[in-house]
């Protein structure tokens, strides 16, 4: 049976809707402390491993880690970056959109800026010692926190945050069972973290090693031999090459798991029409039934459940979808 995640969030924090979704076939959940921390998440934990309780779950807890990711600062309030206008960008807090110092130095001219997992799109037209300014050519609502990448730069911050720290201290009182490193690009990354949990009473704790840029794709031999889940995190791997080479990447890290024996798990829209649709398209479902058919260990939704109008739907679908492929593989001896 494929373990099936969903991303705890606003819009599955009642007990009801959490044990509703345990029956339908979820596994367990993400946190994703980009955004909160472990500690301002207790009540809705609490919900949750209740909700696991009275559901008869051993529920899994997996918090994802900021690590070496690069985001805005957090904005006073929602900014709307329009196609053709100009974005203002800074390093120090102010009315601009506040930019990570690696990022910021980076940046010259003619550089593509890509923000929320590529959601808005910039090109960088001038810089000053304090502020740059870019063209918006894709526009979007910019909110808390965003990821920020500039193609063609390899840009990271450190392996672990202060925050994300605090957060592997206070791990066990929480019933975190993995931790999802984002960005790994060695496996040195990872036998670091492997130290820091063990020192943290979290010898149990699994390492889920997100493969995000090509880096990682060409260190993944040696990321394997120290992560216990490979996640093929398929929003920023598709921020780093053109999204029509995705398939293929993907295809090759799970070449190279099913080669050296390691899990793999498989992420990032599977069913996102289904955050505003009771239904996912035909696309959706036939490609949570190749990940599978392919060796996927585990499946994984985000914004689906976290602020989907339909989470409990969405883990029958995907947990149907999933059996329905582990069928077709008995029936063929595979």
């Amino acid at each position: 049976m494929k373990e099936i995640f969903a991303t705890l969030g606003p819009a599955c924090r009642e007990k009801d809707i959490l044990k509703e979704m345990f029956k339908r076939g979820m596994d367990g959940m993400r946190l994703n402390l980009s955004h909160t921390t472990l500690k301002e998440s207790a009540d809705l934990l609490k919900t949750y491993h209740q909700a696991a309780a009275e559901a008869g779950k051993q529920a899994e807890l997996l918090i994802d880690l900021q690590g070496p990711e690069l985001r805005t600062a957090k904005p006073a309030g929602p900014v709307i970056l329009a196609e053709g206008e100009k974005a203002v960008f800074t390093a120090a807090a102010g009315k601009e959109i506040v930019l990570p110092e690696t990022v910021f130095s980076a940046l010259e001219t003619g550089d593509i800026l890509l923000i929320d997992d590529g959601t808005i799109e910039c090109r960088i037209e001038t810089k000053e010692d304090n502020m740059v300014t870019g063209a918006v050519l894709r526009g979007g609502t910019l909110n808390a926190r965003k990821s920020v990448k500039v193609i063609g730069k390899d840009l990271a911050g450190p392996l672990l945050t202060e925050e994300d720290m605090e957060n592997i201290r206070h791990m066990k009182e929480y019933g975190v069972t993995a931790v999802m490193q984002p960005f790994v690009t060695d496996g040195a990354q990872l036998s670091q973290l492997r130290q820091i949990l063990d020192k943290n009473d979290g010898r149990e704790v699994r390492i889920f090693a997100k493969i995000e840029n090509r880096r990682g794709i060409r260190e993944l031999a040696s990321i394997t031999e120290h992560a216990d889940m490979i996640v093929i995190a398929r929003g920023d791997l598709g921020n780093d090459m053109p999204l029509w080479q995705l398939p293929r990447a993907q295809k090759e890290i799970e070449d190279v798991c099913l080669a050296r024996g390691v899990p793999f798990l498989v992420v990032t829209q599977m069913l996102a029409s289904m955050i505003h649709s009771p239904v996912p398209t035909r696309a959706e479902v036939s490609d949570i039934f190749r990940a599978v058919t392919e060796g996927a260990s585990a499946l994984m939704v985000t914004n689906e459940t976290a602020v989907g109008e339909y989470p409990a739907e969405v883990i029958r679908y995907l947990k149907n979808t999933s059996l329905s492929a582990e069928e077709y593989l008995r029936k063929r001896g595979l």
